[in-house]
């Protein structure tokens, strides 16, 4: 793991995040202190739990109230809250 400071990961941030992308986790310290981590973001986009929870869904050994409280879980939640907001 590498430690840059706040200065240096400002005015390299570009070879910092290409860094990050090739699986490096990068410390950011201020004054000596840590203050961010800077690591290769998760590859799951909620694709898996997805299909885990229609499995789920599916299995009849669960019951209709789960059934029920995975429609309800579902429906609250909204396409732009499953979505990367800093992909444009």
């Amino acid at each position: 793991m590498r430690e840059v400071t706040a200065s240096e990961a400002s005015r390299n941030f570009s070879m910092l995040l290409s860094s990050v992308d090739r699986g490096e986790t990068v410390v950011v310290t201020r004054a000596g202190r840590r203050i961010a981590t800077i690591a290769p973001a998760s590859p799951s986009n909620g694709a898996a739990f997805n299909e885990v929870i229609d499995k789920w869904r599916k299995s009849e050994s669960l019951g209709e109230a789960f059934n029920d409280q995975m429609a309800a879980a579902r429906a609250a939640a909204t396409a732009s809250e499953d979505s990367d907001p800093w992909s444009d």
